[in-house]
């Protein structure tokens, strides 16, 4: 796909514009390399100047840190913000909402200060500017609802970005009973994506896709790799899961514009 690192860009003499933090799941989850990939068509698209860090980037720490693990947090991130500093990036675009509140509100306290943002807040930057153009009409008047990943609603405030590149696509938004300040997790935040759960009586991504699946919605938006997983498995768990789709916002604006 034709992606530059950054240590390729030094070497070239080239000074992008923008830091694509690709994140773990992005870099190794199957279903999130998709995301990915779609981002990064998009880039193109928008002829926006970027690179990667490529195998210079590591965890951010987050899952280390919501697990409790201050000190292995600090080691991943002390060894990123190196890694930030030593190419002096100023803008960091990621497509995890995990990683943009780590980087955007845990980096500074340890050294590294940079203007990070989520690639819904981007996308929605993008459309308004005219330099993504909505080209074909395969969402208008379809019923999408969209799932408000934790760290990106409730954690830094933004709920409008991934509901304006929605409403961009002509699409139908259905509000979940549960959104915006009042969203249910998806069951993945604070590491709870690699442990047991607790007991009770049903889980949570079950207890969301309900949620969901009460808009009437054939595709489910999320903006999360995460969510997207867990969102996924909760639809497994129904007879017309092949009637429902969950997309990232990037996805869904990759198929309809040029």
């Amino acid at each position: 796909m034709n992606v530059k690192t950054y240590k390729e860009c030094k070497e070239q003499g080239i000074v992008p514009d923008i830091l694509f933090w690709v994140g773990c799941a992005g870099s190794y989850d199957d279903r999130a390399k998709k995301i990915t990939k779609s981002l990064i068509n998009l880039f193109h698209k928008a002829g926006i100047s970027y690179a990667v860090l490529g195998t210079e980037e590591s965890c951010s720490g987050d899952p280390a840190k919501r697990a409790g693990n201050e000190f292995l947090f600090q080691m991943q991130a002390l060894s990123n913000i190196e890694v930030l500093n030593s190419y002096s990036i100023k803008k960091i675009v990621t497509a995890c909402p995990h990683c943009f509140n780590t980087i955007k509100n845990e980096y500074p306290d340890l050294g590294g200060s940079y203007d990070v943002i989520h690639h819904s807040q981007l996308i929605d930057q993008l459309i308004n500017d005219g330099k993504l153009k909505v080209k074909n009409d395969q969402f208008n008047g379809k019923k999408i609802t969209f799932h408000d990943p934790c760290y990106l609603g409730r954690a830094n405030g933004e709920y409008l970005a991934p509901r304006k590149v929605i409403t961009s696509l002509k699409a139908e938004l259905k509000e979940m009973k549960s959104c915006k300040e009042k969203a249910m997790c998806c069951g993945a935040g604070g590491a709870q994506m690699f442990k047991d759960s607790e007991k009770g009586n049903k889980e949570i991504n079950i207890k969301r896709t309900e949620e969901a699946l009460e808009t009437d919605s054939k595709i489910i938006a999320a903006a999360c790799p995460f969510c997207n997983t867990m969102l996924t498995d909760g639809i497994k768990s129904y007879e017309n899961e092949n009637d429902i789709e969950i997309k990232d916002i990037s996805e869904l604006v990759d198929k309809v514009t040029d």
